[in-house]
């Protein structure tokens, strides 16, 4: 694919300053499918100055201008969905099924989320004898992972243009296909030069740039707890905003009066999904110390029933992780589940059986899982259920909220009224109760070391705007 040698600079396609290249692997197979040009700092700064030079212009732009910008990128979007999903089926092995259903679906949601908030919203109003004004922050890094790409890519630039920000987005390295295809529907779209700017490249190689350059006004970060550190320290250099999501590690309460099979079931496939590759899937089940067999049991069945291979296959419904790092990653923690004494209930260590290669792990449940263990603290991020049992609900919620993340919670009660006290008694910032969908307008991001600022809707658009008081 010649675009991924190029990178999309001030409104046209661009040569990569070296000829430096990387591989791009098929986790389902282990073949490599194409080789993807890497950024130097200094093609970074290249973008960065063109989304510098196109701001002025485009942040005056009027809220109809953006609104027809947007409109016209998710028509575009729409047209080339199946494109998109395949490119993510070949870069990542999400499932056919999955990549049409939910990855390229979110992107549709995001854009018309924030079309809805910016259709109503107010960039001006009085106070006292001020007029207060909301006005685009600037120049913006987005820097997005390869879990969810489309739906991260997607519900950063949203908000981004409908603030009248101007970015440049360095997408993952591991999942460059369906960025590409993205950068080409901004084109198709009438995106003005320079407004969207995309590179290729490693984070530890050009991220630096992005985050310190003294004409970036933001950074906007999706990724592990580890690279938020790394992101926040470079910014704080020149004293620029910084938004992030990053880690997470969700408890799922099933309080005695829930419905177990319901419940767990619930869990159990959400946490699965998508490989268990999702920062806010439930993967610690809390549940009453007395049902925990019977749970166990319910979280098995519903591995067993996954569908794991090709994810070319309409009928596969758990294809590999996304690249080898996270295999490994994966199967040390498995084993060390192992070692520190949980029960393997189901799955384990190695490939699915019948499978020889690809990074594809077993979905694997755990329980007599303790709190303090490693499988209870660290993200996996793989399709591992952690079991842990409790005895009140005074102790459910202590175990809860004693991680060092909070992104997000489930609740399953069938009183609603206690569902809900617990809900705001969880640290963390979304709570699904009895296995409620996500609401795009709703604020997603996190509490403690899951980040902080928040993303979708009326709340995404808000982090990329500045706010200035006119008195008199």
């Amino acid at each position: 694919m010649k675009r991924l040698r190029q990178f999309y600079i001030e409104g046209k396609w661009q040569d990569a300053g070296n000829r430096e290249v990387m591989d791009v692997v098929n986790p389902a197979t282990d073949e490599t499918i194409d080789q993807l040009a890497l950024a130097t700092p200094a093609d970074v700064e290249t973008a960065i100055e063109a989304a510098h030079k196109a701001f002025a212009s485009y942040a005056t732009s009027t809220k109809k201008e953006k609104i027809g910008l947007l409109k016209s990128i998710l028509q575009e979007y729409e047209r080339r969905r199946e494109e998109l999903a395949q490119a993510l089926t070949q870069e990542m092995g999400a499932p056919i099924s999955l990549a049409r259903k939910a990855q390229t679906e979110l992107g549709v949601q995001h854009f018309k989320a924030t079309l809805s908030a910016l259709e109503t919203y107010d960039f001006e109003q009085p106070i006292g004898n001020s007029r207060i004004l909301r006005e685009p922050i600037g120049v913006c890094s987005l820097i997005t992972p390869w879990n969810w790409p489309l739906n991260q890519i997607t519900c950063k630039i949203a908000p981004a243009l409908a603030a009248g920000c101007c970015v440049v987005l360095k997408p993952s390295e591991y999942t460059p296909l369906s960025a590409s295809v993205f950068a080409e529907i901004m084109d198709a779209a009438g995106c003005p030069a320079g407004v969207f700017n995309m590179v290729f490249g490693k984070g530890e190689e050009v991220g630096p740039t992005l985050n310190s350059h003294r004409l970036v006004d933001m950074v906007s970060l999706t990724g592990s707890t580890r690279a938020g550190i790394a992101v926040a320290t470079q910014a704080a250099q020149t004293v620029k905003r910084v938004s992030q999501e990053l880690g997470g590690k969700s408890p799922a309460l099933v309080l005695r009066d829930a419905d177990l099979n319901k419940a767990v079931r619930s869990v159990a496939s959400d946490c699965f999904q998508n490989s268990g590759q999702s920062c806010n899937a439930p993967t610690r089940l809390l549940i009453p110390k007395e049902l925990v067999e019977k749970a166990a049991a319910i979280a098995c069945e519903v591995a067993r029933g996954l569908v794991i291979g090709n994810p070319s296959n309409p009928e596969t419904t758990l294809g590999p992780l996304a690249h080898k790092a996270q295999f490994e990653k994966v199967q040390h923690l498995i084993r060390v589940g192992i070692q520190e004494g949980a029960k393997l209930e189901f799955g384990g260590e190695g490939r699915p059986d019948g499978i020889s290669k690809g990074c594809f792990v077993k979905p694997t449940v755990f329980s007599q899982v303790k709190p303090t263990m490693t499988i209870a603290q660290e993200e996996i991020f793989g399709p591992v259920v952690s079991i842990i049992s409790y005895d009140s609900e005074e102790e459910a919620l202590e175990i809860a909220n004693n991680t060092i993340y909070g992104l997000s919670g489930y609740v399953f009660s069938a009183d609603r009224d206690k569902a809900l006290s617990l809900a705001r008694k969880i640290r963390a910032g979304m709570i699904h109760i009895n296995g409620a969908a996500l609401d795009f307008a709703a604020p997603f991001g996190g509490y403690k070391m899951s980040g902080n600022g928040r993303e979708w809707g009326r709340f995404g658009l808000e982090e990329f705007l500045e706010i200035k008081s006119i008195l008199g």
